[in-house]
């Protein structure tokens, strides 16, 4: 029957564990929305393919980017809006760039 007599103490204890993982859990949350929220900028982009899911084109710093439906053709420079994000997470897992 002790198990149904709780301390006052062991409860307080556990709505102080609660809530440090309630803090955890919604500042990974939200760093993980900012993170991978797109950041679209303007950029200048070389088209080097024409495929059936979009334009591929080639930003001026080196990057590859699909920005979708097209008019143009390979060679053709547009400007097409860029994830800025999406350049720094590649340039963050190529280390020879």
């Amino acid at each position: 029957m002790s198990g149904l007599n709780t301390k006052p103490s062991d409860k307080k204890s556990l709505f102080i564990i609660s809530g440090i993982i309630a803090v955890i859990a919604v500042s990974l949350f939200v760093y993980l929305m900012w993170y991978v929220t797109p950041e679209e900028n303007l950029e200048r982009v070389k088209i080097i393919a024409v495929t059936e899911s979009g334009c591929i084109g080639e930003t001026m710093d080196g990057f590859a980017v699909n920005i979708g439906n097209c008019q143009a053709e390979p060679g053709d420079v547009v400007t097409a809006p860029v994830d800025k994000k999406a350049k720094e997470r590649a340039a963050a897992m190529n280390p020879t760039t």
